[in-house]
């Protein structure tokens, strides 16, 4: 038959199968319409296998984007990752500086605080000179006679002080102070001594060195007592009918008193010192300089001023030897005590026996408790 449909199937790359179907104008039964038609499958075959390979072409460049895109997103990744990473560490740097800056405010608070405290330290301090100034400009007046020595501006003296000390003497020993202090050394030296007190009766004694516990640094902190008062400017009188008066006119509101404890006499510096029941009343007292008051047929002008107390606040001590002064120990108790302490001091006056004068001599015999007094010993009189 003329009209005749052919079916062709081809086998692609793609491994897709499809049928080609066409209709042939040419007669097939003839040579030449066979060969036309062979002629023009293959021309769409070579079409067919152009786009195929325009296929493979779009295949492998998709494929190479696929790729491109795939590296592009592993990068991007990667830079994100990393992003995160240094954003982390910049939070963690961030808080850190945070967590800085308020410790630094908070040791600065603290440092404000010290800083406050000190201030206010310093102020209380401050108010307490002011006070203490106030109270000197206040004290009782002393005429005073100079009579030292005139030099320079920068040349100072030191302060000494001589205190009183109170020195426990054990039963059977002596104390010597001599007038020179070779003697005192002499003596120390001979250490062992035979003292002869008559009939053929001798006693042996020992010499040392007597140490005592010396003030090498006093300090003394003052304040204001808020119960005494000080009365000084006061007339040669009777002292017990003063301070009778003196306690009678101050006990009496009117002039500006009120209930007092007690009233003392201090003979070193012909004062007076009223305590009273009450802590205001002083205060008050001293605000009016002077009072008039009664002591003899008219009235005197007394001045009252505050009174100072004393507590000492740091005391250090050093042991010291005297220089003068020997211990002699050892001493029976073969006589009555005074003529041996006499045949003691004739022994030890005597050139011969290495003495020489004495200032001073106490024995403190067997069975007896004494205590010996230093009075007003100085460096001089002491060594290290």
């Amino acid at each position: 038959r003329r009209d005749r449909w052919w079916e062709v199937s081809f086998t692609m790359s793609s491994d897709e199968d499809f049928s080609l179907v066409g209709k042939s104008d040419q007669n097939e039964d003839t040579l030449e319409g066979v060969q036309a038609l062979i002629k023009e499958y293959q021309k769409k075959y070579s079409q067919i296998l152009e786009e195929q390979k325009d296929i493979k072409d779009s295949t492998v460049e998709h494929q190479n984007m696929t790729q491109q895109f795939k590296k592009r997103t592993e990068k991007l990744t990667e830079a994100l990752k990393k992003d995160e990473i240094s954003f982390k560490e910049q939070i963690a740097s961030e808080e850190a500086k945070l967590n800085a800056l308020k410790q630094e405010k908070s040791d600065l608070m603290e440092e404000l605080q010290r800083i406050e405290a000190e201030i206010e330290e310093e102020d209380s301090r401050n108010a307490h000179l002011r006070e203490r100034a106030d109270v000197f400009s206040k004290m009782p007046e002393k005429k005073f006679v100079f009579s030292g020595k005139v030099g320079k501006a920068n040349d100072t003296e030191d302060f000494e002080m001589k205190p009183h000390i109170t020195y426990p003497m054990e039963e059977g020993t002596a104390l010597i102070t001599f007038e020179e202090e070779d003697v005192a050394i002499k003596i120390l030296e001979m250490r062992k001594h035979k003292v002869d007190l008559g009939e053929e009766c001798r006693i042996i004694v020992e010499a040392q060195p007597v140490h005592l516990m010396m003030p090498s640094l006093v300090e003394i902190d003052t304040e204001i007592c808020p119960q005494r008062v000080l009365i000084s400017n006061l007339p040669k009188m009777d002292t017990e009918t003063m301070q009778n008066k003196l306690e009678i006119h101050f006990s009496k509101s009117k002039n500006g008193g009120g209930e007092v404890d007690c009233c003392e006499f201090l003979p070193d510096s012909g004062t007076v010192v009223i305590t009273f029941v009450e802590k205001n009343i002083a205060e008050r007292l001293t605000e009016t300089e002077h009072h008039e008051v009664k002591l003899t047929q008219t009235k005197h002008k007394v001045r009252v001023t505050p009174f100072i107390n004393g507590k000492i606040t740091n005391l250090e001590t050093r042991t010291s030897m005297c220089r003068r002064t020997v211990l002699l120990t050892g001493i029976p108790n073969v006589m009555d005590q005074e003529t041996l302490q006499d045949m003691l001091e004739i022994h030890f006056q005597k050139n011969g026996n290495g003495g020489g004068e004495i200032e001073a001599f106490l024995y403190n015999p067997l069975g007896q408790h004494t205590l010996a007094l230093f009075s007003n010993v100085s460096s001089e009189d002491t060594e290290e």
